[in-house]
């Protein structure tokens, strides 16, 4: 007889077999799994290498690299902005892969959503175009009508179209110039400037009125209410200093003179605002000069011109705003540095005329 199979051998087999079949079943799962990642990662990689929106999707948007922002925060910024489709491990893999990651310009610049990640760091990483500027010197004291004449000889735009700009009212930079004040007098601050050869009048008027305000901003404005005055006089009354003063410490003293005459409702006498309104100023006055009524004649009128009559420095809009406190009401030019004599009474003040002139 042959030998039968104990059921108890079978199952000794079966138990061999089974973890076999367990390990090729892991083995199986593993690698469905890997295959399965490799073609998401795929394509994701892909996704991440390229835009995922529609044509005609993309919207456009301002980026903004901050000084010193790595290129992983980069990356990360340009993911939430929606610029690029990926960040994290893949979206920083991508951007070592540019070789690129050190060049990378704080700026502003503007891109649009769904772009490649080679495309936005190409951008990021481009140095402008070189822009070639002219030099305009704008002088302390000059008047609109000669800034026009300089932008003109400096920039090639015609004085007359920049005038009209100027005067046109469009312009404001609150509090010191409100709006539909009808020109930018006083307000074109004056300091040397780079200017791009192809700017336009507007571009050319704003970029003045954008140095006020930063020459403006610190100083004790606060004074101009205690003082009576809005900050649109304060830079008028600084105008008539910047035409009076030759030396720094004859500022706050002139303005005290101008503050202590208007607080007594005298005319200001101030010969340069009368020039001002000279049709053909020619730096001198006439007698037929000092006896026309015009808002800018200051030995008729009482009270301030109804503009600036020169553009300021930041020393004539401090002394404006922080006049000295004195008793004087007269001062007369008096020294070759061109600096003054100043008196309390009119009879002091014929005194130094007599001395000076």
């Amino acid at each position: 007889m042959q030998d039968q199979p104990t059921p108890g051998r079978a199952a000794r087999h079966d138990d061999r077999d089974r973890p076999r079949r367990t390990s090729l079943l892991i083995l199986f799962v593993l690698f469905a799994g890997l295959i399965g990642g490799l073609v998401w990662g795929s394509n994701y990689y892909q996704g991440c290498k390229g835009s995922l929106l529609e044509e005609g999707a993309h919207a456009g948007i301002t980026f903004v690299v901050e000084e010193g922002a790595s290129a992983e925060q980069v990356v990360n910024d340009l993911h939430e902005q929606g610029v690029i489709p990926c960040a994290g491990f893949v979206g920083n893999l991508l951007m070592r892969g540019t070789g690129k990651s050190s060049e990378i310009r704080a700026g502003t610049y503007q891109l649009t959503t769904g772009m490649s990640l080679e495309v936005a760091v190409e951008i990021l990483t481009t140095p402008p175009k070189a822009v070639k500027t002219v030099r305009l010197t704008i002088p302390p004291g000059y008047r609109l009508t000669q800034i026009a004449d300089r932008v003109e000889e400096e920039l090639g735009i015609p004085a007359a179209r920049f005038m009209s700009r100027a005067t046109s009212g469009d312009f404001s930079l609150p509090p010191y110039l409100p709006e539909g004040t009808p020109t930018v007098e006083g307000f074109l601050y004056p300091e040397t400037y780079r200017i791009p050869v192809e700017s336009a009048a507007d571009e050319v008027i704003q970029l003045l009125l954008d140095q006020f305000a930063i020459e403006a901003e610190g100083l004790p404005w606060d004074n101009a209410k205690e003082l009576g005055v809005t900050p649109y006089e304060i830079v008028t009354i600084a105008s008539m200093i910047e035409k009076e003063a030759a030396v720094q410490k004859d500022r706050p003293l002139i303005a005290g003179v101008i503050y202590n005459r208007l607080a007594d409702g005298m005319p200001l006498g101030i010969d340069a605002t009368t020039l001002y309104a000279d049709p053909t100023p020619d730096g001198e006055l006439s007698t037929s000069d000092l006896e026309t009524d015009t808002p800018y004649n200051t030995r008729i009128r009482v009270g301030l011109p109804p503009t600036p009559i020169a553009s300021p420095y930041r020393w004539s809009l401090e002394a404006a705003l922080d006049p000295a406190k004195t008793d004087f009401f007269y001062y007369v030019l008096c020294g070759a540095d061109g600096s003054h004599r100043f008196a309390k009474t009119y009879a002091e003040h014929l005194h130094n005329v007599d001395v000076c002139l």
